[in-house]
C-alpha cells in the first residue's frame, strides 16, 4: 500500500463559494473559535441530558435486557479472567461484539444489577458520540455552526431515543464512539499520511466492529468523505483542469488510485465481521431468510422511504414495528421509483451541491446491514437502524438549507431560528419519547397504541401480567396474539408455537390443568419438535397422575437435541416414580456424564445403587462413589447428602459408618422434621445391624 506523503491543504469552505462569514455571520478566526466552540460543547451536552438524563431512573426492560445483563451470569458476573477470555471465544445474545460484551460486565462490576448505573453509561456514551462528531466535522469542514447543528440534530432526534434509553443496544451508542473516532483517524492520516496514523485509523475501525459489526460499510463512507469535503478524488485525479479530465474519472481509474488502495485492509477487516456474524446468527437469519428475495427488497425499499419520513416526521415511533403481510405493487413500485429520483436528482446536483450526494449516499450504504435484505428478527423496521445512517442525511440537508439560505439576507437572518427551533422541537419529542421506557408495560403498552396486529408486544405485556399474578389479564393478551399471530409457523411473525406454549403456562398458573395441555398440544402441531412446550405438557400431565403419558413425552424431549442434562434428570426422575429403575439409573448416569457436579442427580443415582431391592440395581460401591462425590461438593454439611452417604456405607457393610453418618445428618437436619424421623428411623436400623456385626 503506497504510504508517500501527500501534502493537501486544508480543506475549502464548504460550498467553494461562499466564506465562512457569509456561511455562519460569524468569524472562525482562531481567537473566536474557542469560545463558540465552547458553548457548542456545552449546548450540545445540555441538549443530550435534557433529553435523556431522566433514563436513570428508568428499570430494565424485558426486552433483550435480560439476555445481554440481568439474567446472564456470565455478564452479571462483573469482569473476570473467564469473562474477558469468552467475550471474544462466545457469542453474546447470539451476536459477537466482545467491545459491548465487555462494557456490560464493566457495569455490573461498578453498579452491579441497579439499572441507573448502565443507564447513565449509555447516556453518557451517546454524549460523547455526538461532541466526537461535531468535532470531527468541524475539523474537517471548518464550518462551526452547520457542524453543531447536524450534531444537535443528531443529539436529540426521537429516532435516537431507542439507542439510548435501552440497556441492551449499548452496541449503538458504544459502535458510535468508534465509528466517529474512525473518522477524526482517518482525517488525522489524510493530512499527514504516516503509517502510525493509518494504523490509528485500522485500530479505531476495528474496535467499532467489535462493538457493532453493522459499521462494517465505514470504508465505503470513507471513501465519499473522500469526494467531500476532503476533495481527494479531484487532487488524485491526474488533468483534472482540463476538458478531458471528466473521461478519467472513471472506475478503471479510481481501482489504481491510492483512495481506494488505502481502504482495502479496512474492507478486509468488514469482510471478517461479516463472516463471523452470519456464523453467530445462522439461526435467526435461516428463520428469516425464508422470505423470498424479491420479498425482502420491496421491504427493504419501503424501509428506506420509511426511515425518510420518521426522519422528516418522528411520530408513533415504537419498540417493535411489526411486518407486513405483504405490501402493495404500488407502495413497493412507489418506493422504489422515490429512491431511484432522488439518487439521480443529487447525482445531477452533485458539482454544485457535493454534500447532497455524500450525504444521500451516506444513507443508502450505511443502512444496507440493517435494511432487511438479511433480514435478523421479526421487526420491520427499527428506530435504533437509523443511529449512524442519519448522520449522513442531516449532513447533506444541513449544508444544503445553509446554501439556499445564505442566497438572501432575511434567509441568511432566520435561518438560525429555525435551526435552533427544531432542534429544541425535536429534543421535547425526544424527552416524551424516552419517558415511554420508564418500564416495560408502559413501553409495550404504547407499541400497542401506534401500531396494529402487534403479536409480539401482546405477548411481552402478557409476559409481565403473568409475573404480577395478574393471570386472566395476561391470558387476553396471549389470546390477542394467538389472533394476529398465522396458523403455520412464518418468518415474518411470532412462531404460534411460542403463545400457544406460554398460553399454556397461564392457564396452568391458573390452575387449569386441561386448558394447558390443550395449548401445549397445539403447540406441538405447529413445531413437533418444541422441546419446551413438550416439557411443559409432560409436566401437566404428571400434575394428573397420567404418569405413564409424562414419561412417554419427556422420553421426545430429550430425545430432542441438544441433549442437556436436565431433561435427563426429570425423565430419570418420572421413571423413578414408575418403578422403573432400570432405566432411570441409566438416565441419571446420562445426566451425570454430561454435567458432572451436578449434585441431584449424583444424589438420586447414588440412592437408588444403595437402597434398591433389585440386586441387578443395588450397587453399594458405587452408591459410596457417588455419595462421596456429592459429600464433597457439597462441602460436607448437607443433611440429605449426609444421609445418602450413610445408606451406601449401610449397602457396602460398614454400619458404623453409617451409623455414625447418619447421627451427623440427623444434628443438621433439625428444621426438616420428615428428614429427621427418616434419620431416626435409619439409625435405629443402623444400629441394629451394628449390633450383630461379628
Amino acid at each position: 500500500m503506497p504510504m508517500s506523503s501527500l501534502h493537501l491543504s486544508e480543506p475549502e469552505p464548504a460550498t467553494g463559494r461562499q466564506s465562512e462569514a457569509e456561511l455562519t455571520s460569524g468569524s472562525i478566526e482562531h481567537g473566536a473559535v474557542r469560545p463558540g466552540l465552547m458553548a457548542v460543547y456545552a449546548g450540545l451536552a445540555l441538549l443530550v441530558f435534557a433529553a435523556f438524563g431522566q433514563t436513570v431512573e428508568h428499570r430494565f426492560i424485558n426486552y433483550d435486557d435480560s439476555t445481554y445483563v440481568y439474567e446472564n451470569p456470565r455478564i452479571a458476573g462483573g469482569l473476570t479472567v473467564n469473562g474477558i477470555i469468552s467475550a471474544f471465544v462466545q457469542p453474546h445474545a447470539q451476536n459477537w461484539h466482545p467491545l459491548t460484551t465487555l462494557s456490560h460486565m464493566l457495569d455490573c462490576e461498578l453498579w452491579g444489577l441497579n439499572p441507573a448505573g448502565h443507564h447513565l453509561v449509555n447516556v453518557l456514551l451517546h454524549l460523547a458520540t455526538t461532541l466526537l462528531l461535531f468535532g470531527a466535522l468541524h475539523s474537517i469542514t471548518r464550518n462551526i455552526w452547520r457542524s453543531a447543528l447536524v450534531a444537535a440534530v443528531f443529539a436529540v432526534h426521537p429516532l435516537r431515543v431507542e439507542s439510548v434509553a435501552w440497556i441492551a443496544e449499548r452496541k449503538d451508542v458504544l459502535s458510535g464512539v468508534f465509528f466517529v473516532l474512525t473518522i477524526l483517524a482517518y482525517v488525522h492520516y489524510v493530512r499527514e499520511q504516516r503509517i502510525s496514523r493509518y494504523l490509528l485509523t485500522f485500530v479505531c475501525f476495528a474496535l467499532a466492529l467489535m462493538s457493532k459489526p453493522t459499521v462494517i460499510t465505514l470504508p465505503v463512507l470513507l471513501l465519499f468523505l473522500d469526494y467531500w469535503p476532503l476533495k481527494r478524488v479531484a487532487a488524485d485525479i491526474p488533468g483534472r483542469d482540463n476538458k478531458s479530465a471528466a473521461g478519467r474519472r472513471n472506475l478503471l481509474f479510481l481501482l489504481r488510485s491510492r483512495i481506494l488502495l488505502e481502504k482495502i485492509p479496512l474492507l478486509f477487516l468488514s469482510a471478517i465481521s461479516a463472516v463471523v456474524t452470519l456464523v453467530v446468527q445462522r439461526q435467526t437469519v435461516e428463520y428469516s431468510q425464508a422470505a423470498p428475495l424479491t420479498v425482502r427488497l420491496v421491504n427493504a425499499a419501503t424501509v428506506y422511504v420509511t426511515y425518510l419520513g420518521q426522519m422528516v416526521w418522528p411520530s408513533k415511533l415504537s419498540v417493535f414495528y411489526p411486518q407486513a403481510d405483504k405490501i402493495s405493487a404500488t407502495v413497493a413500485v412507489g418506493a422504489a421509483l422515490f429512491l431511484f429520483v432522488v439518487t439521480a436528482l443529487v447525482i445531477w446536483s452533485s458539482r454544485r451541491h457535493p454534500f447532497l450526494l455524500v450525504g444521500w449516499c451516506w444513507y443508502l450504504v450505511c443502512l444496507i446491514p440493517v435494511s432487511g435484505l438479511v433480514q435478523v428478527g421479526l421487526q420491520a423496521h427499527a428506530d435504533r437502524y437509523t443511529y449512524l445512517p442519519g448522520i449522513g442525511l442531516t449532513l447533506g440537508l444541513v449544508w444544503y438549507a445553509a446554501d439556499l439560505a445564505s442566497l438572501r439576507a432575511l434567509s441568511r437572518r432566520w435561518a438560525p431560528t429555525v435551526g435552533v427551533v427544531i432542534v429544541l422541537l425535536w429534543g421535547w419529542r425526544a424527552s416524551i419519547q424516552a419517558s415511554f421506557w420508564k418500564d416495560s408495560e408502559t413501553l409495550w403498552r404504547h407499541a400497542l397504541s401506534v401500531t396494529q396486529n402487534n403479536e409480539v408486544a401482546h405477548n411481552n405485556v402478557a409476559a409481565l401480567l403473568v409475573k404480577e399474578g395478574r393471570i386472566d389479564e395476561a391470558i387476553v393478551h396471549y389470546q390477542a396474539a394467538l389472533r394476529i399471530a398465522p396458523r403455520l409457523e412464518m418468518h415474518n411473525h411470532l412462531s404460534p408455537a411460542i403463545i400457544e406454549n406460554s398460553l399454556g403456562n397461564a392457564f396452568a398458573e391458573k390452575g387449569d390443568l386441561d386448558a394447558a395441555i390443550g395449548h401445549y398440544r397445539s403447540a406441538l402441531v405447529v413445531r413437533p419438535d418444541f422441546a419446551d412446550a413438550r416439557s411443559n405438557l409432560s409436566a401437566m400431565l404428571l400434575r394428573e397422575h397420567k404418569v405413564d403419558e409424562a414419561v412417554t413425552e419427556y422420553t421426545k424431549v430429550v430425545a430432542t437435541p441438544p441433549e442437556d442434562a436436565l431433561s435427563h434428570e426429570r425423565l430419570a426422575t418420572m421413571l423413578v416414580q414408575e418403578n422403573r429403575l432400570g432405566e432411570a439409573v441409566s438416565h441419571y448416569r446420562r445426566a451425570i456424564q454430561l454435567s458432572p457436579d451436578e449434585i441431584d442427580s449424583i444424589n438420586a443415582l447414588a440412592w437408588i445403587l444403595a437402597t434398591s431391592v433389585d440386586p441387578n440395581i443395588r450397587n453399594g460401591e458405587e452408591a459410596l462413589t457417588l455419595a462421596e462425590q456429592a459429600n464433597e461438593i457439597g462441602h460436607g454439611n448437607q443433611p440429605v447428602v449426609l444421609r445418602i452417604l450413610a445408606a451406601s456405607y449401610a449397602a457396602c457393610g460398614r454400619s458404623a459408618e453409617a451409623l455414625a453418618t447418619a447421627r451427623r445428618a440427623l444434628a443438621l437436619a433439625q428444621s426438616n422434621p420428615a428428614l429427621s424421623r427418616a434419620l431416626q428411623v435409619e439409625i435405629e436400623v443402623y444400629g441394629t445391624a451394628g449390633s450383630r456385626a461379628p
